[in-house]
């Protein structure tokens, strides 16, 4: 599910007085100059400073923290819905060192019938960071990405472990031969345009590159890509690179508008799933009453107090829907999670009892090699497998090798899974060809039994390629071919002797990795009975669904 909210929880060293006064100043600019409101008077509870635009604000001192808040709510045309703007400056507590926490939430609440809209990055979040020295863990929080110089790669490195960090530390490189400060200006910036408040922004220096990358040996970022680390980084467990997706520049240059928005979904998503400090986690809910009446009012005034009631009612109505809509959303996202798992937990089960097969007729044939006094044999190590590509750009140079195959797919595309690919991503996917094409023969021959994981299931004696049938996945879910986008996103060329039109809607594919936003897949037709071959319309990132 895209994230709709934008939340920005930052952290400052000075204290609850000094910052409280700045943010003060920075919210009469927002509302007076950016947004032309009256400021005039901005007085606790609630302040009318325009027409169907309310300004929210209580403040609390005391032994247990002082806090002051702000809650803008703008209704200019009810059928466009609510936009709602939430500004919290709190104390810290000894165990933070008396850090003063900043939290800016923006988001929509729709009139009904209407879905919410996305929320970006508001100007009183970017006037609050370069008005204030923000911090997340040993990191600045700014609005501009900052060079990493070749002096600054242990103090990144540090951040980029640092275990109580919050917000995700984003890296841009320079492609060889490119001016950095040039690079920065027309591609860096306008790709991180909404992450101000989201994400630390860095870019890689070439002086810096090496001595990076060196360090960072499993989680390297280059060729004017851009990484997005998330919380929590290991540099020596290469499985968790797997968890810092790779945004490829040939992506970048492509659509950099797009490529902003993708850049910016993950680090929205985890600032609004990341549980809040306690300091701001313990705040009161904000609820905001009308003002008495005096003994004497009069019915116009007692009609006005009407008014403001219903209108408080109103609010608390859509809150309560946004709130539903919110865990809506959160169960969505809980039960894609949980078919994810059972999907692994599938693959990894038929991977394991494939396992514990070769296991049992290693064992079978060592005891059968020994009884026939063939002990050296025993202990013989199997000879190395054929010559193996180490990219993808490889494989694509040998699909000649697989005579029952035919590529289709773009070529362009596999090839960029070489600057974001982890593991075992290129041997899988050769063996998955490997596999393909001995089917591909049994298909053409009319032999096979069934479909390619039926194939995988009930391997024949006779074939030396298996291939996992847990990786396997014959059709796309309802959803997937409901969908106009994500249907074409999975039609690719095929000759006319297949399809008339040149292309077909190709389902069935097979996993070649998984843990991150790229897990690349492999899409195929099989068409054996009719031309005698099988077509790889694609390999590729994973096309787009309800989890990506």
């Amino acid at each position: 599910m895209e994230p709709r909210n934008y939340r920005m929880v930052v952290s400052t060293t000075q204290d609850f007085v000094n910052t409280s006064a700045e943010v003060d100043r920075q919210l009469h600019h927002w509302l007076g100059e950016m947004k032309r409101y009256n400021t005039s008077a901005l007085d606790e509870g609630r302040n009318e400073i325009a027409k169907g635009v309310t300004l929210d604000h209580d403040v609390t001192a005391g032994r247990h923290g002082s806090y002051s808040r702000w809650r803008l709510r703008e209704t200019k045309d009810p059928a466009q819905g609510t936009w709602q703007s939430t500004l919290v400056v709190r104390s810290g507590n000894r165990n933070d060192n008396r850090r003063t926490w900043l939290q800016v939430d923006i988001e929509h609440q729709p009139a009904p019938g209407q879905r919410p809209i996305r929320a970006n990055t508001p100007g009183i979040a970017k006037l609050l960071l370069d008005a204030l020295p923000t911090q997340d863990g040993l990191a600045d929080v700014g609005t501009v990405p900052k060079f990493i110089e070749p002096d600054d790669v242990e103090e990144v490195i540090e951040e980029l472990c640092e275990p109580h960090r919050r917000l995700p530390v984003i890296v841009a490189s320079v492609p060889y031969g490119q001016d950095a400060e040039a690079w920065t200006q027309k591609i860096v910036e306008p790709v991180f345009r909404h992450l101000s408040g989201l994400a630390v922004m860095y870019v890689l220096g070439p002086e810096a590159q090496q001595a990076f990358n060196s360090t960072l040996e499993y989680h390297p970022v280059f060729g004017g890509g851009i990484r997005t680390y998330r919380p929590g980084v290991d540099p020596a467990w290469q499985p968790d690179a797997q968890r810092h997706p790779v945004m490829s520049r040939t992506t970048i240059e492509a659509n950099p508008h797009r490529a902003a928005g993708i850049l910016a979904s993950l680090p929205q998503r985890l600032a609004l799933r990341h549980p809040l400090p306690q300091p701001l986690d313990t705040l009161p809910v904000q609820r905001t009453r009308p003002r008495p009446a005096a003994d004497d009012s009069s019915l116009k005034e007692l009609r006005g107090e009407l008014r403001s009631a219903e209108a408080l009612l109103e609010e608390a109505e859509q809150r309560e829907e946004a709130r539903d809509e919110e865990i809506r959303d959160f169960r969505q996202q809980l039960k894609q999670a949980e078919d994810r798992d059972f999907e692994q937990i599938v693959e990894n089960d038929q991977l394991y009892g494939d396992l514990q097969d070769a296991r049992n007729k290693i064992r079978f044939l060592q005891k059968q090699l020994e009884e026939a006094g063939l002990h050296a044999l025993v202990h013989t190590s199997p000879p190395q497998p054929a010559d193996r590509p180490v990219t993808f750009t490889e494989i694509l140079d040998r699909m000649g090798e697989f005579p029952h195959l035919r590529f289709t797919g773009n070529a362009k595309k596999a090839k960029e899974l070489d600057a974001q690919c982890i593991g075992n991503w290129v041997t899988v996917a050769w063996d998955a060809l490997r596999a393909l094409n001995d089917y591909a023969a049994a298909s053409a021959a009319g032999t096979t039994g069934g479909d390619f994981r039926h194939w995988c299931d009930n391997l024949p004696d006779d074939c030396e390629n298996p291939f996992p049938s847990g990786k396997v996945k014959m059709k796309e879910s309802e959803t997937v071919g409901n969908n106009t986008d994500w249907r074409r996103q999975r039609t690719f060329p095929v000759p006319k002797t297949v399809d008339h039109k040149g292309k077909l809607f190709m389902q069935a594919h097979l996993r070649i990795g998984g843990g991150n936003t790229v897990s690349p897949r492999l899409y195929f037709h099989d068409d054996g009975p009719g031309t005698g071959f099988v077509y790889v319309g694609y390999i590729g990132p994973h096309p787009d669904n309800t989890q990506t």
